[in-house]
């Protein structure tokens, strides 16, 4: 109890030590929070990874590190240029010193003399804390080391850190902490910058990939009066001006379907939905889905589509095909397999759901091979749940699992050659759930059945299940083209090909339980 006190007293003394030096500058009209700007001309990268064609020719005859570094010489030797970030490490201090700066790239050196810089700002200089936002301005120079570095000549605070970062060497490793602070992450850990750096790259080049296919990216709305397009569980809220109850929406199929029936044939929506479940390692509450749909194809072509996707944005974002998840390698330069949910189930549990007739033998091998089930559950739902028990763990490298139990797909179309099943296929990968994609259903009088259905599980309890959308009934019976659709999970994708443990890892700002809770 003493020794947290103590502690708390010295974190007191730090705080306030910082508010003085504030104080200080105000009090000596250097107050840094009344700069709007600084004209910045390079990042650290921009300095950095510009070298002379000498460095570039030890790089393609392979010489060693060594070697590079100590010719490396960037084209930048000699500019002046201006450079800003926030102060990570000081060290030196007596008539010279030493700091790197951290930008959006990395980071730079610092050389700071006093001789140069002139007693007064050298003085000002010393007084910066590690954290605070800083401009500068100077020449490039290459150290005997081989670092490139900015000699100051002029150096502007721009922002006064008022609490310190956390200490250097151990950095924040509280995982709860940082999902709370991401800002404090970002400062400190590299990686998790890139991580992020890396998601955004995923996303826009599916955008450049889609929008290179002529799909129309499009927006819908987030407030819906009947949220469906999947089995989950909305969140709710009301609506004030209109005095009406308005759910979150929990997919973007319905009006995505919508936009088909309008006459637009390639349309796609990456955007926030959420799902009033739980939170794990893949499961957040709001997350980010990107669903698409292309008229006069099935779901064989939203499979080719998947494989030439997932391969753009791995070659596009990593430089390779051959991406490696929690130590194991996945190729998506291979062709991706291609296999049956009953299939699947007979390979890997051994149980031939083609010679399961009746709900009664599906109730039996379940109990045989102690898959629990309820009630309400048909003989569809047996199968999707064995395959869930003993299939989905062993799909780690790319794979399609098609033609789904009719009983779990209510906005898909029937195989022909068989009704009990549908033109459905799963993508998984590590074996998790990457996609979901159907041969749409655009039958209006299949649809109202299914929606009937689905009300019928409603009433039984299932909290999950859809109910009839009228709007979207009308627009079917307008009539839709045969379409393919599919729903990608892109904060998975983010977790695979950044290799991140958990959802909460891609996301900036997850959702966190309360702390007074």
């Amino acid at each position: 109890m003493e020794n947290t006190e103590q502690t708390q007293e010295q974190l007191s003394a730090l705080l306030q030590v910082r508010r003085d030096k504030l104080t200080e500058l105000q009090n000596d009209g250097r107050d840094p929070f009344k700069i709007t700007k600084f004209e910045r001309t390079h990042t650290s990268a921009q300095l950095k990874e510009n070298y002379t064609e000498e460095d570039r020719e030890l790089k393609k005859r392979g010489s060693d590190e060594v070697q590079i570094i100590k010719a490396q010489v960037s084209q930048f030797d000699g500019q002046t240029v201006s450079i800003a970030g926030r102060i990570m490490s000081k060290r030196g201090m007596g008539k010279v010193g030493f700091v790197h700066v951290s930008d959006i790239d990395g980071q730079i050196q610092l050389f700071v003399k006093k001789d140069i810089l002139g007693e007064d700002e050298y003085a000002r200089f010393k007084k910066l804390d590690i954290g605070d936002i800083i401009g500068a301005e100077g020449e490039v120079f290459t150290t005997q080391t081989g670092e490139i570095s900015v000699r100051a000549e002029k150096i502007t605070l721009l922002s006064k850190s008022l609490l310190p970062l956390p200490e250097k060497f151990h950095g924040m490793t509280d995982t709860d902490l940082r999902y709370r602070q991401r800002y404090i992450d970002l400062i400190m850990n590299a990686d998790v910058k890139k991580t992020f750096i890396n998601r955004s790259k995923i996303i826009a080049s599916i955008r450049s990939y889609l929008n290179g296919q002529n799909f129309l990216e499009v927006e819908t709305p987030m407030l819906v009066a009947n949220a469906g397009g999947a089995a989950a569980r909305p969140f709710e809220t009301h609506f004030n001006a209109l005095d009406e109850d308005f759910k979150l929406r929990i997919s973007l199929e319905l009006y995505l379907k919508r936009l088909i029936v309008g006459g637009f044939d390639k349309v796609y929506e990456i955007g926030r939905v959420f799902r009033n479940e739980g939170l794990d390692t893949r499961h957040n509450p709001e997350f980010t889905l990107m669903e698409l749909y292309q008229a006069y194809t099935d779901y064989h072509g939203m499979m080719d589509l998947t494989e030439n996707l997932y391969r753009h944005v791995a070659k596009e974002v990593l430089g390779t095909t051959t991406i490696v998840y929690n130590g194991i390698e996945m190729d998506l330069g291979k062709p991706f397999e291609r296999i049956t949910m009953v299939d699947a189930v007979k390979k890997y549990a051994g149980v031939d759901f083609n010679e399961i007739n009746t709900l009664e033998e599906a109730r039996k091998a379940a109990d045989e091979h102690h898959v629990e089930y309820e009630d309400r559950h048909k003989k569809g739902d047996i199968l999707n749940l064995f395959f869930e028990e003993y299939a989905e763990e062993h799909l780690i490298q790319p794979t399609f699992v098609m033609d789904h139990p009719v009983e779990i797909s209510p906005l898909t179309k029937k195989k022909p050659e068989n009704p009990d099943y549908v033109e459905r296929f799963e993508f998984f990968m590590n074996g998790w759930e990457m996609a979901n994609a159907y041969s749409e259903l655009n039958d209006p009088i299949d649809q109202r059945e299914r929606f009937k259905a689905q009300e019928e599980l409603l009433a039984q309890g299932d909290e999950e299940a859809n109910t009839t959308d009228e709007d979207f009934m009308r627009a079917l019976e307008i009539g839709m083209p045969p379409t393919g659709g599919i729903g990608f999970g892109i904060d998975r994708m983010c977790m695979l090909l950044t290799d991140s443990p958990a959802i909460r890892d891609v996301l900036l700002f997850p959702t966190m339980k309360p702390l007074d809770k």
